[in-house]
């Protein structure tokens, strides 16, 4: 137990609030995304400026205190909590400062995408991120980034530039292609093992208005639509994205005579040109789709259109592994648990990995799966906290039937708190050279509530 003395006397020295067990709003504090963690922590510092995350690492290193670092607070497994430890919370470190003479975003270490996207959109730019608006920027660019841009301008992490972070010892450094590009290539993938983002500098690309929306078929036509867009988007223009999802309709917003029912569906997102949009969705509406409400939209309707349906506090179970192929065998699994979702928000999602992100080689950032066609994410989700079980055996279930025919990793930000086995398969050939510099930047292993990479001293 620490002191009251040097708590207080910490707490002076910060400009953020610092949150007990005993203080009003500390279970507000600890709420996270997924309503399935349940931790408490010792400390809770909402750090508003570098000189308080500075000041919290430097307080928990000395104290010998478990550290956790949250940013938007939606990682599945909760890293961005711990029990009995420190949290140093970054959600009030926040700005967006779009530079058009450069077409750059500078972005806080504690901002939500949909922030970004609010600041960037009236200039026509967009950075490449995920497909939920209320993700933080910092985990989702630290794990890799993929969503609807990704065929067009790659990952997130192939439009980061440059980041200022604090390390294990309480010092900041700036980081991109000449400034400590050793540990530019670690944070491009490697999570939150080598130290905390503070701010991020994004290259921003010109995208105004997109076409798409979801298409959907009834869920007996898996196999066969799978096989045709596994086919088709390998092939498809850099500014077609598609993913594609085993889902049950909830409700609204779509109409009353899909509801409750099993689908395969596609959300498209087209960044060309919109006069030729139509065009590129000839041969995807020639499939004949159930349902389709595909048309032009602002790139942050595409970004939003599922913030409704997951708010936060719903209970989230979550797994996955990349793919090569989308062979019979994996096709036939996908009809099999598709045909059996347990709760109408439960689903799997195949995101592809092609196109401008499967043009960086495996060994230029950290993230080791650009030969992979698709990142696999099944997720059970319900309301319900006494659903639990259920949609946690459903996505085991059905993550240990596909595994096998898996490529051996997985999106970490797709992951829960794994084995030190799946971590490593996660970063391939990667691994030791992020070991040698988890030795070089975090020998202590400080940050180690993350999809942890060890040091070897």
């Amino acid at each position: 137990m620490i002191n009251k003395t040097i708590i207080q006397e910490f707490k002076a020295n910060l400009r953020g609030a610092l949150i007990e067990p005993q203080d009003k709003g500390y279970d507000d504090a600890r709420k996270v995304y997924n309503a399935m963690i349940n931790k408490r922590p010792l400390i809770i510092v909402k750090c508003v400026d570098v000189a308080d995350v500075m000041a919290a690492v430097n307080f928990g290193r000395e104290n010998k205190l478990l550290i956790a670092v949250r940013g938007g607070g939606h990682n599945g497994g909760g890293l961005g909590l711990c029990n009995d430890g420190l949290v140093i919370d970054l959600s009030c470190l926040k700005f967006v400062r779009v530079d058009t003479s450069t077409n750059t975003v500078r972005v806080g270490g504690g901002n939500l995408w949909g922030e970004v996207d609010h600041a960037t959109h009236p200039f026509g730019l967009a950075v490449p991120a995920g497909i939920i608006s209320t993700t933080g920027v910092g985990g989702l660019t630290l794990g890799g980034g993929i969503g609807h841009l990704s065929r067009k301008y790659g990952l997130t992490i192939d439009n980061l530039l440059e980041a200022d972070m604090v390390l294990a010892d309480g010092l900041i450094v700036t980081v991109n292609k000449d400034q400590n590009a050793d540990l530019f290539w670690a944070i491009r993938g490697g999570g939150g093992n080598f130290g905390i983002v503070t701010s991020f500098k994004f290259q921003a690309h010109p995208v105004k208005n997109v076409f798409g929306g979801p298409t959907l078929w009834p869920i007996e036509k898996t196999e066969e639509i799978m096989e045709w867009y596994h086919n088709f988007i390998l092939n498809a223009p850099d500014e077609l994205n598609g993913f594609i999802a085993t889902m049950i309709i909830p409700g609204p917003p779509f109409p009353e005579h899909l509801h409750n029912k099993q689908f395969c569906g596609i959300v498209w997102c087209y960044t060309g040109d919109m006069n030729k949009a139509k065009e590129a969705f000839k041969p995807i509406l020639a499939k004949n789709p159930l349902f389709e409400h595909v048309g032009e939209m602002p790139y942050p309707s595409v970004q939003t259109l599922f913030d409704g349906l997951f708010p936060p506090g719903l209970q989230w179970y979550w797994r996955a592994d990349f793919f090569t192929e989308l062979g019979p065998e994996i096709r036939a699994q996908h009809l099999k648990f598709g045909s059996n979702i347990p709760t109408p928000l439960s689903q799997m999602h195949l995101y592809p990995i092609s196109g401008a992100a499967s043009r960086v080689r495996n060994e230029e950032t950290a993230w080791a799966y650009r030969d992979a066609n698709y990142a696999g994410v099944i997720v059970g989700v319900d309301p319900e906290p006494a659903n639990a079980t259920k949609i946690t055996k459903w996505c085991k279930d059905y993550w240990e039937a596909l595994h096998p025919y898996s490529s051996g990793g997985a999106y970490s930000n797709f992951m829960m708190d794994e084995t030190e086995e799946r971590v490593k398969a996660t970063y391939g050939k990667n691994y030791e050279r992020l070991v040698t510099l988890k030795n070089k930047y975090d020998p202590t292993n400080l940050f180690r509530v993350n999809q942890n990479i060890k040091p070897s001293l």
